[in-house]
């Protein structure tokens, strides 16, 4: 099961608690699209997209390929664990 919550401190962060199934993977690509269009149509580029990993206790393959395309496209990854950044590493991503 995995918990989403939404933060707003100048960035936008969604904070992710649990564990990232293939299942929940369309709802977070609607919901970062979402804010995306929201930013572009603000003035001030300043802001970002961050993904809080620090409360994500597993994903598997499925996973891992929606972080490295998140990080590819300018999402930031924050608190990740060293496992899953050398899993992301090793995809390519970063």
């Amino acid at each position: 099961m995995l918990r989403i919550q939404r933060k707003a401190n100048g960035d936008v962060v969604f904070v992710l608690s649990g564990r990232i199934g293939e299942e929940n993977i369309a709802e977070l690509e609607a919901l970062i699209a979402a804010e995306g269009e929201a930013l572009t149509s603000v003035k001030e580029n300043d802001r970002r997209i961050i993904l809080d990993l620090k409360d994500m206790t597993l994903t598997g393959e499925d996973g891992i390929e929606f972080l490295t395309r998140c990080e590819a496209a300018g999402v930031a990854l924050v608190n990740c664990d060293p496992y899953v950044r050398e899993w992301i590493t090793r995809q390519g991503g970063g």
